[in-house]
């Protein structure tokens, strides 16, 4: 039964990203303490120190994320069934993230695994798309995935970035009238900004692969089903450069082969003269702090964040742009194929 059917649909994406918001909240401390006591944890590298951080804090991510959107189906029913496949893929994410976390995936296993996760995504699929379009579903959903899992390492940075990410798209699917994608949106933010707030520095908890996995399949998730998906890629960037840099410098890299980065006794990140580029390496060509490191990559992430919402002021319907919708009207028709 439908719930408060007065409500438009972006009060119900803002009463989920609340819920989500004190479910990770209320949760969060509790899953800390659990996974210390557990001695899940591992050592920050990026400090001289070296203090003991609690890991795989996904947990609180996608608890609260699983609250938010359990408010939204009940709430609208209409929705529920595009809810209940996003709800499915996350928690399968999830469960990938879990696994990775406790006995390191290979990269190929982890692809295809998360390939798998992205298969129910092809049931909120339009009716009259091609196979080409249906296929390119789950492909996207693990490589998206993985690139907010390549860009981390730095506290808060993971978290921060999908705030920003998430934040733009749920901006432009206003923007764009896609209110019913925002209640995914909101439901990923409330829980971050929680999250953000334990993750930032000095990180009590680290999100591990559980969490930096949702935050990716959240992002291609929306892009899909609100057919926002030029807006994602661009919200994506950083992490798209990010994952270039390291591909083309190094190819195919497990975790283990990383070198990683050093830290000066002042407590200043150092660049090592070896090894593959990224973006991270990037920003710290000098030695900067890791707050400063993670700031600038939040800088970043928030130009690209604004140039998504900028695309989607400029979208037909909102500006009356004739020469864009000729071009989305040529793209249309790859969907068919």
């Amino acid at each position: 039964m439908m719930i408060l059917p007065q409500l438009p649909l972006y009060a119900i994406a803002i009463i989920c990203g609340l819920f989500s918001f004190f479910a990770t909240r209320l949760s969060m401390p509790k899953i800390i303490k659990k996974l210390r006591d557990a001695d899940i944890v591992g050592k920050d590298l990026h400090k001289s120190w070296h203090p003991v951080v609690a890991e795989m804090g996904g947990f609180g991510i996608l608890f609260g994320f699983t609250i938010g959107m359990f408010s939204g189906i009940y709430m609208h029913e209409i929705l529920a069934f595009p809810l209940c496949i996003v709800l499915v893929v996350i928690l399968l994410v999830g469960i990938i993230g879990i696994v990775d976390d406790l006995l390191v995936l290979s990269s190929k296993e982890k692809l295809f695994l998360l390939f798998l996760a992205g298969l129910p995504l092809i049931w909120a699929a339009p009716s009259n798309v091609g196979i080409l379009y249906l296929i390119l579903i789950p492909i996207a959903l693990s490589i998206g995935s993985n690139l907010t899992n390549m860009l981390a390492g730095l506290n808060g940075i993971e978290s921060g970035l999908g705030i920003i990410s998430l934040a733009s798209l749920t901006i432009s699917c206003i923007i764009l009238g896609k209110y019913d994608v925002t209640i995914i949106s909101m439901s990923m933010l409330g829980a971050l900004i929680v999250f953000l707030y334990y993750n930032k520095y000095p990180a009590q908890i680290f999100p591990g692969d559980t969490g930096t996995l949702i935050i990716g399949a959240a992002i291609v998730c929306i892009a899909f089903i609100g057919r926002v998906k030029l807006i994602a890629l661009i919200v994506l960037m950083p992490n798209i450069i990010d994952a270039a840099m390291k591909f083309y410098s190094a190819g195919v890299m497990e975790r283990q082969q990383f070198k990683p980065t050093q830290v000066s006794d002042d407590g200043k990140l150092i660049r090592p003269e070896t090894g593959f580029k990224s973006l991270i390496r990037f920003v710290i060509r000098k030695p900067i702090t890791e707050k400063q490191a993670v700031y600038m990559i939040w800088g970043i992430g928030l130009i690209f964040g604004v140039l998504g919402i900028l695309v989607a002021l400029t979208m037909p319907g909102v500006i009356g742009n004739q020469t864009l919708a000729n071009f989305l009207q040529i793209k249309e028709a790859f969907y068919h194929i």
